[in-house]
């Protein structure tokens, strides 16, 4: 990297980062939205990825436990990662390390009761609909002892 525009980019780069890990194309997203042509994106985001501070397997599997803690499907998951240009692969590396679904949706209704309103905040947070019915009726029947 010779030119200040490419030196710039990689300290916009970083600034980004500094908060929060990106995926590869939301970091490209900011730099282009900062004004850097693509030729310096491109120079910043492979200094990045060959440093190991831009990983997008990495960002997958972090944003994906944060997303399971805050009660998300793998549905909800899925589209989060993929519309921030993660790959399948990736994405899918990522699902395999969280807590089973089912599980989740287990601890959800655990923590909010059974009933009508955790069938639809279930519904909202992507779980199907088959997942939904199972952990409601099995806590139901689990109340009635």
């Amino acid at each position: 990297m010779e030119n200040a525009e490419a030196v710039a980019a990689v300290e916009a780069a970083l600034r980004a980062l500094r908060h929060r890990d990106l995926s590869a194309r939301e970091l490209e997203e900011r730099l282009r939205a900062g004004g850097f042509g693509e030729p310096e994106r491109e120079a910043a985001l492979e200094s990045l990825a060959r440093t190991g501070l831009l990983d997008d397997g990495r960002y997958a599997a972090g944003r994906a436990r944060s997303l399971a803690a805050r009660g998300a499907a793998d549905a909800f998951i899925r589209h989060s990662l993929g519309a921030a240009g993660v790959s399948r692969d990736q994405i899918e590396e990522a699902l395999a390390e969280l807590e089973p679904e089912r599980e989740r949706a287990g601890t959800i209704v655990a923590r909010r009761g059974v009933g009508p309103r955790t069938a639809r905040y279930l519904r909202g947070k992507g779980f199907p609909e088959d997942v939904v019915a199972a952990v409601v009726a099995a806590a139901g029947e689990d109340e009635l002892g």
